[in-house]
């Protein structure tokens, strides 16, 4: 079963506007969360701009030894990436159902405010159910 560890959503600015850890090893503290989200928005923009493919969109995919780094952007400059056991198949659709979650539960919710933190308990429901559901797909593979 390919183990989701954590997810990140940043917004076009750089700025981590939401994260969640599922894994159990390893976790990191908020100043930890924050230093990556950045770091990942700043090699995002940089490997655009120095990619030999013309209208590249940046990483996709980053694959170590201990994890993959699975990223999806949407047309607004909002990312979302999730950190993944080496090896995760499918991220990709999950990274888009969660996009569709965050599009149906956040942004239509009129008391969210554009580029800020993520507070909207609807959303952290059907992401708990979407994360459950894939991780119960996967044991069926």
């Amino acid at each position: 079963m390919a183990a989701i560890y954590s997810l990140y959503i940043i917004n076009k600015s750089g700025g981590l506007i939401f994260y969640k850890d599922y894994g159990s090893a390893g976790r990191m503290d908020t100043n930890d969360s924050l230093r990556l989200a950045s770091l990942w928005h700043s090699m995002h923009a940089i490997s655009q701009q120095l990619s030999p493919v013309h209208g590249c969109s940046g990483i996709e995919l980053l694959e170590a030894d201990t994890f993959d780094l699975h990223c999806f952007q949407s047309l607004t400059g909002t990312k979302f990436f999730v950190v993944s056991e080496p090896g995760a198949q499918h991220m990709d659709g999950l990274l888009k159902q969660i996009y569709e979650l965050y599009t149906d539960y956040v942004l239509k919710n009129p008391f969210y405010e554009m580029e800020m933190p993520i507070r909207c308990e609807l959303f952290d429901i059907n992401l708990a159910q979407a994360v459950l559901k894939d991780r119960v797909a996967l044991l069926g593979r």
